[in-house]
Order: structure tokens, then sequence, then C-alpha cells
């Protein structure tokens, strides 16, 4: 499906948060070799301008930099981008503490930028999205919020309510041409995972080799997931012939939930 020659999201405007590198970046060239129009939102105005640049060639793409845990700030950017016909949420954090040292500011931050964020974003698209009769909203959540990990209760807790979010958003327009749904990647090759791994050597004895051992054992594949296979079951879910799929949380893990 993610080709070249792919125009079966030709006319539409797709938003992704998070668009500057990793899953995100992965994402807004699926979209954009399938015919949309990108806008890429972010933090990092020089991230988001270096990954517009090397997605010109793709297609149409824009980037507007943006806070997803601000109200204000999302509010600009999506007055600012115009009518959404596809939301990707995928603007996310994960930060690892055992819960007896995890304080308030880590709580409060792992819920305003992986579920806050969500929530925001999906309130600035969702009125013209009604209006038109057509949308298309996917949440980028993790198996994180499938099951349990050990020293990262914050971004759980987040996780789950992006997928309980999904759940409840889908049920809501059901009936008003939109679908809602999430997508859960295992550990994914990304800056998040290598950040996963620092976090690993620096607190135990272990070499990189055997810190990615240890996470690797967890997938059925032994492999990590890349961001491209994240970006193709996105791209399903944004295509046609995806209408009858909405409120479900898809596992992109290798088999590690089933």
């Amino acid at each position: 499906m993610n080709t070249s020659s792919d125009t079966s999201l030709a006319g539409q405007h797709a938003v992704v948060t998070g668009g500057g590198s990793g899953i995100g970046a992965a994402i807004a060239q699926a979209l954009l070799q399938a015919g949309a129009r990108v806008t890429l939102m972010g933090r990092n105005a020089q991230r988001l301008e270096a990954q517009r640049e090397h997605c010109a060639a793709l297609g149409d793409v824009a980037c507007i930099s943006m806070d997803v845990t601000q109200e204000d700030s999302v509010a600009r950017a999506f007055e600012q981008a115009g009518a959404v016909d596809i939301l990707v949420n995928n603007a996310g954090q994960a930060q690892a503490a055992p819960f007896s040292h995890t304080d308030m500011a880590l709580w409060q931050r792992m819920l305003d930028v992986n579920l806050t964020g969500v929530f925001l974003g999906t309130r600035a698209v969702l009125p013209g999205m009604l209006e038109r009769g057509h949308g298309r909203i996917v949440n980028v959540a993790s198996t994180a919020g499938q099951i349990g990990y050990a020293y990262v209760a914050a971004y759980c807790a987040a996780k789950h309510g992006v997928i309980g979010l999904t759940r409840s958003l889908a049920l809501e327009t059901a009936t008003r041409g939109i679908t809602v749904n999430a997508v859960c990647p295992g550990y994914t090759e990304t800056e998040l995972l290598h950040a996963s791994l620092e976090q690993i050597t620096s607190k135990t004895s272990r070499t990189e080799a055997q810190a990615r051992e240890t996470l690797l054992r967890s997938n059925p594949q032994r492999r990590f997931v890349s961001p491209a296979q994240v970006a193709n079951a996105v791209l399903w879910l944004c295509s046609p012939g995806a209408e009858a799929i909405t409120g479900q949380s898809i596992s992109i893990s290798g088999g590690e939930v089933m």
C-alpha cells in the first residue's frame, strides 16, 4: 500500500503530532506517499523543518511548532493548519522510575504529554470532522496501554487512558463518518528506545547489547518494531476500506500482546 504511486488519500489533509522524528516522521512519509497533504506538528521547530525538507520530494508538507500540553498552543496551531481530515496523535514521552520515586512532577508530565495532548488535539479537529461527516483519528498509544510494565507506572496509566479515550470517542462518533483507533507499538527502533537502553546501561552493569537482549525477550519475534511497520498500520486505518474499523487498539509488537 505504501508506494509512491498510491493516491488513495489524495485531497485529504493529515496532521501528525510529534512528526519531527521516529514513528511520527515515518507516518508522515507514508501519508504523503498515499497522496495526502501533511502538516507536521511538534515542539522542536528545527527538527520539524529538517523533516519537512526531507519529505518535500514526497508531496505537500508543512510544519507548525506547538506544544501538545498547552491548550492555547494547540488551539493556535490547528487554527493555522485549517481543516483536518486525518489526525494522528503521535506526540509522546516516556520516563521510568520506581513507583516509590514517582513524584507529582513526573506523574503530571506523563499525563500531560501522553494523554492530555491527545485530548487537546482531538478536541481541535473533531467539530470540523463532524460538520463534514468524515474523519480519521489514530492515536499512537503503546503496548503499555494494553498491559503493565514495571517502573513506568505513570506512562502505563497515561497510555491506558489513551485507549479508553479512543474507545469512548469511537462510540460517540460511530454513526458520523468518523473512525477513532489506536495503534500500540512494542519496543520500536526510535530515539525513545535508545533513551531506554541508555537508562538501563547507566543504572545497571549491563552493556547495550545485554540491555537490548533484555528488552527483546518480551517480543516473540525477537526483534524490535520498525517505525515503518507502525506507519503502515496507521496508513491502513486511514485508507478507503477501513471504514468499519473503529474503537480498536491494534498491537504492533511481534506477538507480545495477543
